[in-house]
């Protein structure tokens, strides 16, 4: 990649690209100042990843924030701030802008927010390259191309004039990481940058910021709660806790002998692959909760051929059983559960909720059986009425099919809010005045305020924070030993998978690939695809995580020969 002279100020090799000396930040709101960040000093060199850990409202955006100059006007910054040399604290509003980009980068969590959806590509990155004045016209392009090739985009010279929705999310990140790189920045800033990826897709984009630092010797300060993303990229961690530094140290000391008891309990909240010993299958008389067979689901777009998202896709769930449908984004999981929820019509195929096919079915008959369903999405904040109190919210199902009277619902809604362990008096306060994991516990309160025989659980957790994550799904194993529902758990973590199912079901571009008990599909895997998946996710334990990412670097090798192979005998 072709450098500019980024001298001025330069630190020298071995100093910090990113310091942070007794950062302390205080915001004034109508309730008060609330003390985010608590006088912490960090740093991060040249070449080195600092992963910053820590649970949301722990004060980790706020102090990357900072680094950028672009923390709201009610915030109050005191200590130092010091980006490639340069003192940001004292920077003029020009100076700032000039040192976002040329000295300091930023990659978001969500690519399409952090993307313009209506400019192409080349508009998006040219604009940066030209506001920075590294490049002009042809030259520009050129460049823009170049970094999309170091990125891994292929056919970069026509992509570049595509719009961001025609990219895939991987893809999309892809090009947010390679607009960070186009000014050549001392340091990136990366904030939970495969999040809302699969486990795939984030191990590729792991591995190219692993091979872009070490290629340029960027410093990037990675924030990410995510524990197996700490240990496969970071040299040093520091852990946040409610605006303090707990603890740092390098990769190994923070995650293989942590000190402070918050660490502790992080760690121990993170869900691990092949910890839950073997379980008895699940017996259940009766017709199945769920069954699925030959499934068809197709998306029609005018003038073109229909886009078949299921293909003869065939599954089942007992009453009492909890199967785990996984596979990445686009392989059809959300799109099978919304068929079974009655969604979204069938292009073929049956889909029976306890004994009762739903694909020939009338609306009034549909309603009634709804009834004896229940779902929980994947976004609590959007699934809930924000105008209505929680107990409304969880009331509100009986109320839409006439159960009960008015004495007779509060009564059921103060049971459910002590079965998902949140206090009766929180039934009077509404849904923004609740964190994320409250306001999924509410949801899961909601779903089962009909005590229904099936419930279908899309991403329920995938939001969450770690220790909040853990708690949530060891109250979802009590609830279903309670309740004895059948339970079509839908997800992309195969740790969360590996905690709760019973039987696992794998997908692939509408496909079943593979499909029986939770113990033969994750620890003996038959298909190539169900080894891909497994060998993708990250663990807590560096050494571990470094051996399975060599291994999995070999299997893709050994993959991509053979398939070179077939292609070659092929023609």
């Amino acid at each position: 990649m072709t450098t500019t002279d980024n001298t001025t100020n330069a630190p020298l090799e071995g100093d910090s690209v990113l310091s942070f000396t007794d950062l302390d930040v205080k915001f004034n709101t109508e309730f008060g100042r609330v003390h985010a960040v608590k006088g912490i000093s960090l740093d991060v060199k040249p070449g080195e990843v600092l992963a910053l850990v820590g649970e949301s409202g722990s004060g980790k955006s706020v102090t990357s924030t900072s680094a950028l100059g672009l923390l709201p006007r009610n915030a109050t910054i005191n200590g130092k701030i010091n980006v490639a040399g340069k003192s940001v604290d004292t920077m003029s509003s020009k100076g700032l802008r000039k040192m976002r980009g040329d000295d300091v980068a930023m990659v978001f969590q969500e690519p399409m927010t952090a993307l313009n959806p209506v400019l192409t590509v080349r508009t998006q990155m040219v604009e940066a390259l030209e506001l920075h004045g590294k490049a002009y016209g042809k030259e520009a392009d050129e460049k823009a191309i170049e970094l999309l090739r170091m990125v891994g985009i292929p056919d970069p010279e026509r992509r570049l004039f595509q719009y961001p929705h025609e990219f895939s999310g991987g893809q999309r990140q892809r090009i947010v990481i390679a607009m960070a790189l186009s000014c050549d920045p001392t340091v990136i800033i990366a904030d939970e940058p495969t999040t809302a990826l699969d486990v795939t897709v984030q191990a590729e984009i792991l591995d190219l910021l692993r091979s872009l630092k070490e290629e340029l010797n960027t410093g990037i300060l990675l924030i990410t709660h995510s524990m197996g993303v700490v240990a496969d990229m970071a040299d040093r961690v520091a852990v946040m806790y409610k605006g303090d530094l707990v603890e740092q140290g390098t990769v190994h000391e923070v995650l293989m002998e942590p000190k402070h008891e918050y660490t502790k309990r992080l760690l121990d909240s993170v869900p691990r692959l092949g910890t839950r010993g073997e379980t008895p299958p699940v017996e259940s008389d009766g017709p199945k909760a769920l069954e699925v067979t030959d499934l068809v689901v197709e998306f029609h777009r005018q003038g073109k051929t229909p886009f078949r998202a299921v293909d003869h896709v065939s599954l089942s769930v007992s009453r009492g059983e909890i199967v785990g449908l996984v596979g990445e984004s686009g392989s059809g999981k959300s799109t099978i559960a919304r068929t079974a929820l009655g969604l979204i019509p069938a292009a073929s195929g049956e889909v029976a909720i306890l004994g009762e096919d739903i694909t020939k079915m009338k609306r009034k008959p549909l309603k009634a059986l709804r009834k004896r369903v229940g779902v929980v999405f994947q976004d609590p904040a959007s699934s809930l009425n924000p105008r209505l109190p929680v107990g409304d919210c969880i009331a509100e199902p009986m109320e839409v099919h006439n159960v009960g009277n008015k004495a007779s619902r509060r009564e059921k809604v103060l049971e459910l809010l002590d079965a998902v362990e949140l206090p009766r008096a929180m039934a009077n306060r509404y849904p923004h005045e609740l964190s994320g994991g409250q306001r999924q516990r509410v949801s899961i309160a909601r779903a089962l305020s009909l005590d229904p025989e099936l419930l279908v659980a899309d991403e329920p957790t995938s939001a969450l924070d770690v220790s909040v994550q853990a708690a949530v799904l060891k109250m979802f194993t009590a609830l279903q030993e309670q309740y004895d529902f059948g339970c079509l758990f839908v997800s992309h973590d195969l740790a969360v998978v590996d905690m709760l199912a019973d039987r696992v079901v794998v997908l692939k571009d509408g496909e079943v690939v593979e499909q029986g008990d939770r113990e033969r599909v994750l620890r003996n895997p038959q298909e190539e695809y169900t080894k891909r998946l497994l060998m993708a996710a990250p663990v807590p334990d560096p050494d571990e995580q470094r051996e399975r990412r060599e291994e999995r670097h070999r299997f893709l090798e050994e993959v991509g020969e053979r398939e070179h192979g077939l292609r070659i005998d092929d023609k």
